[in-house]
């Protein structure tokens, strides 16, 4: 039975093994990495990853990562090449192939035909001088010293040095290509990240109202209109130019202020120049705003002109932030 500060002390060492391994991993940009980037940016077809075991599930993952930043990409196992699926690689594919060892049955005759087929492969290997390494066209190193498994077997490090190496090759394809945060909402349409990329503030002001006070509206006339309205807030408007904001927290400090409150007027209350933001801007840049500013609502405007009051709920309700 290992105790609390033991099982501590394992986990922290797996951490600073595998920490070491990444930054290590620094030295291995060459000119090979530079030369897989450009190999894979230039080419007219497809990006197969494939890998066998624990490299198999990193693969997976960096087909994800490259099909979601504009890189096309297909998973292979290498395992079922022997068994019919060379068939997905196409003419102008180029086949990333994942392997600690470089040398497994299943990697040989994997590389060993696709040289055949004539593609070119890219490796990423921890073996300099295995028989992936040699027969692919660029690799990639990926030597490491040690897996974080303390009898230096199990997958550890060196999946953690595919999947960082993965991943640089996915950001500098997205650089190099000028992939942008349209293109990225392009393929991310659905779920948080996808409103964050898409949904404008114009989009959240739909269902609302636009609530306003002329700058001598009384103390009633305001608070009627922020109650009738239900945002928290109402703008001050003069002159069809807006003036000021006044919130239900100005409100009550009037109140706690100034016991002649009922007389009190809308220009004597606001908050003069306000936080605003343009219809046109994204919801999400609304709610970073009012986080840094701390405040939960925020005049918008649409060419200079006031079109209405987004709500820090708005932006909660439509799942855009947690």
């Amino acid at each position: 039975m290992k105790s609390s500060i033991e099982i501590k002390k394992i986990a922290k060492k797996v951490v600073e093994i595998e920490l070491e391994t990444i930054s290590q991993l620094v030295d291995n940009i060459d000119d090979n990495f530079v030369k897989a980037v450009q190999l894979i940016a230039n080419s007219n077809g497809r990006l197969i990853v494939a890998g066998i075991g624990k490299s198999a599930n990193i693969s997976q993952k960096l087909v994800a990562t490259f099909n979601s930043t504009g890189q096309p990409a297909v998973f292979l196992h290498a395992s079922d090449a022997i068994h019919g699926d060379l068939g997905v690689i196409q003419k102008d594919d180029i086949v990333l192939c994942l392997s600690k060892s470089g040398n497994t049955p299943e990697i040989k005759y994997l590389v060993s035909n696709v040289k055949i087929m004539g593609n070119i492969i890219i490796s990423i290997s921890s073996n300099k001088s295995a028989f992936l390494s040699l027969q692919s066209d660029v690799n990639i190193d990926c030597t490491i010293l040690k897996e974080a498994c303390p009898h230096d077997l199990a997958p550890t490090s060196s999946t953690t040095a595919q999947l960082v190496l993965g991943d640089a090759l996915a950001i500098c394809l997205l650089e190099y290509r000028g992939f942008s945060k349209d293109d990225f909402a392009k393929y991310h349409p659905g779920g948080m990240l996808g409103k964050r990329l898409s949904l404008k503030v114009s989009d959240l002001l739909i269902n609302n109202n636009v609530p306003f006070v002329k700058a001598e509206a009384s103390f009633k006339e305001i608070i009627v209109e922020i109650s009738k309205n239900r945002m928290g807030a109402t703008a001050v408007i003069e002159n069809e130019k807006l003036k000021g904001i006044i919130t239900d927290g100005d409100l009550r400090r009037v109140i706690e202020k100034n016991s002649d409150f009922i007389n009190t007027r809308a220009f004597e209350i606001m908050s003069a120049n306000p936080k605003v933001i343009n219809s046109d801007n994204l919801a999400y840049d609304a709610f970073i705003i009012m986080k840094q500013s701390n405040i939960t609502q925020l005049v918008v405007l649409n060419n200079k002109n006031y079109v209405g009051i987004v709500h820090m709920h708005d932006i909660i309700k439509e799942g855009i932030v947690k």
